[in-house]
């Protein structure tokens, strides 16, 4: 039984309780507005003159993407006002904006130069590193916001790793660490060493003899911290020995790299110039053809029935090729492969292009310097492609081979926020702008933008 003091008692405590829930849903308001406050200021809007749709392969005219810290929220036609003070506008209207590029084929660690050949045995790690970083960053405000890095001494895995943390300004890394080659073979890191330093490496350092050591060499990728596989399938250019195109695994080899490949997730990037070496790739499993300069009708055919990729890396032999008449600029043995290897890529693309071979864009980038990638655009149009398609093999299709469909190569609602842009119209006949990047987002943070912003 309730006498007046107890009820008046148990009043008071529900008036404090009450109190109490007041202040908690006060101090909740605050948090989610403060919180608001946040989400609003790191909101981004960008107001683009006209919009490559990699999809479609076509563009779409006036657009704004509504970007919330790295990703892509919002792309609606016409140019959108902000809803929110706080929200940053770059005013992009007088330009061309299109998804961050993807270049499939670039050495990150290393850039040709007349002592290339001294290096490894001059460099450290170190010094790899700290030129990698600049090799990095130029390839970024080239407006290729992922890579494919497919050789290098191991420094690459580090580096993209470093640079998913932001402790360096650089592109979206996916590498192989160090490529696979047989005894001798094109990366055999010991080729044209003198006896003393030629030794005998093994799987540990890429190199495979038989079927037991190239499953050992793929899970030592793997332990590595690699993301894909790299064989050089025929003989090199670059390489100190004579021959560019023969054939350099055997085809249970292959087989056995690219089943190992399956079992961790990877892809299987092949170098290849000779036309047998190629079809053993073909035939053993792999993704893609690096290269592909001396392919015949019938490798073509098994390209295409068996869905592998063409990477021509055209630019890379119109620059050895150039290079190789300037005297001691390569090793005396290295000459003549580049003057015949290096001018008949740009051709054998074309021929690859318009027979239907699916077609992934590379540059092969370290092997001329690294920040004009772009070029490739201009010789893949002088072969017969267009613009637009050759951007799709550098956005969609790029992307579709990384697994990262969902993620990169287009503007696109839940896409990361990697966007360039260029002045202007880009049209068909106008390839050499991509030349000249005026803007650079990677992630929703901004790299490079008009100076009049």
């Amino acid at each position: 039984m309730f006498t007046a003091s107890s009820l008046k008692r148990k009043m008071g405590n529900t008036r404090i309780f009450l109190m109490n829930k007041l202040i908690d849903m006060r101090i909740l308001t605050t948090l989610f507005l403060l919180a608001s406050i946040t989400t609003f200021a790191q909101t981004t809007l960008i107001q683009c003159g006209n919009l490559f749709d990699a999809e479609e392969g076509k563009m779409k005219g006036t657009h704004t993407i509504i970007i919330n810290k790295d990703t892509i929220t919002v792309v609606e036609k016409g140019i959108v006002t902000p809803r929110m003070k706080d929200a940053t506008i770059i005013d992009l209207k007088e330009y061309t904006v299109l998804p961050g590029l993807i270049d499939l084929h670039v050495h990150i660690e290393s850039e040709t130069n007349p002592n290339k050949y001294l290096e490894p045995f001059q460099l450290t790690d170190a010094d790899v590193a700290f030129n990698s970083q600049v090799f990095a960053k130029t390839t970024l405000m080239a407006g290729f916001t992922t890579v494919r890095d497919v050789g290098g001494r191991g420094v690459n895995i580090a580096l993209g790793d470093a640079i998913d943390k932001g402790k360096v300004v650089g592109p979206r890394i996916f590498t192989s660490g160090k490529a696979l080659a047989t005894t001798g073979g094109h990366a055999d890191p010991t080729s044209g060493n003198n006896y003393q330093y030629m030794g005998d490496p093994k799987a540990k350092e890429g190199v495979v003899n038989g079927v037991a050591s190239a499953k050992k060499a793929v899970r030592q990728r793997y332990k590595n911290g690699a993301d894909l596989i790299k064989i050089t399938a025929t003989g090199g250019v670059l390489s100190v020995a004579k021959n560019s195109s023969n054939p350099q695994f055997s085809i249970d080899e292959i087989k056995a790299i690219t089943s190992t490949a399956k079992d961790y997730g990877f892809h299987v990037a092949a170098h290849a110039h000779g036309d047998k070496g190629m079809q053993r790739a073909i035939l053993g499993g792999v993704k893609t053809i690096e290269h592909g300069t001396l392919m015949s009708e019938e490798t073509i055919e098994m390209m295409k029935e068996n869905d592998v990729y063409l990477v021509p890396t055209i630019i890379a032999g119109k620059y050895v090729s150039k290079m190789a008449k300037v005297p001691d600029y390569y090793p005396e043995v290295v000459v003549p492969k580049a003057l015949s290897i290096g001018p008949k890529i740009q051709s054998t693309f074309g021929k690859a292009y318009e027979n239907g071979v699916p077609i992934a864009f590379g540059t092969d980038a370290g092997v001329f310097p690294h920040g004009e990638n772009a070029k490739e655009f201009q010789y893949m149009t002088e072969a017969g492609m267009s613009l637009f398609e050759a951007l799709r093999s550098a956005t969609i299709t790029n992307a579709e081979i990384l697994k990262m469909d969902g993620k990169l190569g287009q503007i696109k609602k839940g896409f990361f926020a990697d966007i360039i842009a260029v002045k202007g119209k880009l049209e068909e006949s106008s390839a050499d702008k991509l030349t000249n990047i005026k803007f650079v987002m990677k992630s929703g943070k901004i790299h490079k933008q008009p100076k009049e912003q």
